[in-house]
């Protein structure tokens, strides 16, 4: 694969305020030149939830949302709520077809279900991809350009410790496998666990 056919070569030093890294964490990215090498050494220093960050704010934002889509999907609710599969079905049609309608959609749902799931915060990260924050009608307030990031970062984290927290760990070891394959072009398709 090519750098330019990965879409984590993304310069990392742009990125970096959007992370709030401590001073260690920060120290292990000195020197690093693209997004990709950046995840790579904050996941070998076991710098999960860090890593994960970082690739929410790297990924172009159709992908970011698509990748919180697939962990969402990923780790399953032991009780299925319907507002949260409306929610992820929202944020995957914005996905395939991210207009309008489509944005502001995923947001109407997301907050009839109250904010409160990694399919809710998917669905927000859409909306926050572009467009107006305002009601339609009303003159144009843009979502500040990290926006999409912090929403998918808190639907991966939401999603990571999901009723089994203690599988965090390995959790953050798939997403990372997901978004990967979904940077070099794939579906990043993860198989349901187990309860």
């Amino acid at each position: 694969m090519s750098a330019q056919a990965n879409k984590l070569s993304a310069a990392l030093e742009p990125l970096l305020p959007r992370l709030e890294l401590d001073s260690d964490c920060a120290a292990l990215l000195t020197g690093l030149a693209d997004a990709g090498g950046g995840v790579a050494r904050l996941a070998e220093a076991g710098r999960m939830p860090d890593a994960m960050r970082l690739l929410a704010h790297a990924l172009p934002k159709r992908e970011a949302v698509w990748w919180a889509c697939m962990c969402a999907r990923a780790v399953p609710a032991l009780e299925p709520v319907p507002l949260d599969l409306e929610a992820l079905n929202a944020a995957e049609a914005w996905v395939r077809k991210p207009d309008e309608a489509t944005r502001r959609g995923a947001m109407e749902v997301a907050q009839r279900g109250g904010f409160r799931s990694p399919e809710a915060w998917a669905a927000v990260a859409a909306f926050w991809s572009g467009g107006s924050m305002a009601p339609e009608g009303q003159p144009v307030v843009p979502p500040a350009e990290h926006l999409t990031g912090v929403a998918v970062a808190g639907a991966i984290m939401l999603a990571a410790a999901r009723h089994l927290p203690q599988r965090a760990d390995q959790r953050f070891m798939n997403f990372l496998a997901s978004a990967r394959d979904i940077a070099s072009g794939g579906a990043g398709r993860l198989p349901p666990e187990e309860p």
